[in-house]
């Protein structure tokens, strides 16, 4: 009775008082107070933008008051997949990955158990399924995950970027479970999509001029020169047109986001953990990450540019030794710097435009040392820097550097 009068009162109930009153009511009306319950004890987890002290034990609680709803109750999938969503992001900030994991599988589940029931697939649970695969290495399963989702998702179109996020994803896990094929064919499919949507949306166009450069990235990374060099001459013409034009870009979130993710591409062959270790999931967005692999992935540039600092001192004495690891070395620590403080909106541009000026200035160097390796090398450091520009949306000088970079590919070639 004191739980129902506190529940009826006219004074606002702040979430532990929500969170007490239902434990009392869920015993004996379990039907219509479980479910709240499992939804107080979520919210309560993550009160007023800060995580809980006890966050894991509410979530777990969470979970077991979802489970506890009747199985013929109609809202109980919902409420069950909610409540394992939020405990399994605690789990992997805990570090308890393989249970992290197994309740992703069950999210995946409920989600399969719901299209059989609807008679049509929805795709629910595949996604954050595939990331975890990707974090644990198990690109070959998670690439299978991704493919179902896109053939889910390609039918009804970009739904406003969320099918060009997917298809992301789905490049990135073929092409590390050894795919090439598969992977520069489901590129192909992103470019098509974003060509369609492009003349609608002048945002879409940049993404899509991103696309095209990531695009060529892998075709030559794949021994596809030819065909990188036309997919190139694309770019070429649509970053001309965007550049000549009167009006100004204003660069978004989503599209710097869109771009960051793209310019880890090429970095996943020589910027990997260590044996054991979770890997950063290929081609998602660094806010679908756990947790933990995303501090440890943000963490580890600290590291990275003192061992740099104390490199480029070694190159200047021996660059026939130190140059060309000097300059590999920059590029991971360019491309982990700029998917971290792309979060950081009025720091990003001071932050990340040093670290593609300084590649740039290495790669002169190794073209002027090295020419043989240095003028690709050059070439795929200008190709960077553009991109930059254009995601900041400085067109004119994205169009400088890109000039400039064909220019060096084909004294190259």
């Amino acid at each position: 009775m004191r739980a129902r009068n506190v529940l009826l009162s006219s004074g606002r109930l702040y979430p532990r008082d929500k969170v007490d009153v239902y434990r009392v009511l869920a015993q004996v009306s379990p039907a219509a107070y479980l479910p709240l319950l499992a939804k107080a004890l979520q919210h309560l987890s993550y009160e007023g933008g800060r995580t809980h002290p006890a966050a894991l034990a509410l979530c777990e609680e969470a979970v077991a008051a979802a489970r506890a709803i009747d199985p013929a109750e109609p809202a109980r999938a919902d409420v069950l997949y909610e409540a394992l969503n939020t405990c399994q992001r605690e789990l992997y900030g805990a570090g308890r990955r393989v249970e992290g994991l197994a309740m992703r599988a069950e999210m995946l589940a409920i989600g399969r158990a719901q299209d059989e029931l609807a008679g049509e697939p929805s795709g629910t649970g595949l996604s954050t399924w595939a990331t975890g695969l990707s974090e644990e290495g198990r690109y070959a399963e998670a690439a299978d995950a991704m493919t179902e989702l896109v053939a889910v998702a390609l039918p009804g179109g970009p739904r406003s970027g969320g099918l060009a996020w997917s298809l992301l994803e789905w490049i990135a896990v073929l092409h590390e479970a050894g795919r090439s094929g598969e992977a520069l064919d489901a590129f192909e499919t992103l470019v098509g999509v974003q060509a369609a949507e492009a003349g609608n949306n002048r945002d879409l166009t940049i993404c899509h001029l991103h696309t095209l450069i990531g695009y060529a990235r892998m075709l030559d990374a794949h021994g596809r020169g030819e065909r990188a060099g036309l997919v190139r001459q694309e770019a070429l013409a649509l970053l001309t047109e965007l550049a000549g034009t009167s009006e100004r870009y204003s660069a978004g979130g989503y599209e710097v986001a869109f771009w960051a993710v793209l310019l880890s591409f090429p970095g996943a062959g020589s910027d990997r953990p260590a044996p054991g270790e979770p890997r950063p999931p290929s081609g998602a967005d660094p806010m679908y990450w756990s947790r933990d692999t995303k501090q440890r992935y943000f963490d580890s540039r600290h590291a990275l540019r003192e061992e740099v600092d104390a490199l480029a001192a070694r190159a200047t004495e021996d660059p026939d030794r130190h140059l060309a690891e000097l300059v590999r070395l920059h590029q991971v620590l360019t491309v982990r710097s700029t998917v971290y403080w792309r979060y950081e909106t009025h720091l990003f541009e001071e932050r990340v435009r040093p670290l593609f000026d300084e590649g740039v200035d290495l790669a002169r160097r190794l073209s002027l040392h090295d020419p043989a390796a240095g003028t690709r090398t050059l070439a795929g450091n200008l190709i960077d820097r553009s991109s930059f520009h254009i995601a900041v949306g400085e067109l004119g000088p994205a169009l400088d550097d890109f000039r400039q970079a064909l220019q060096h590919l084909g004294a190259a070639t």
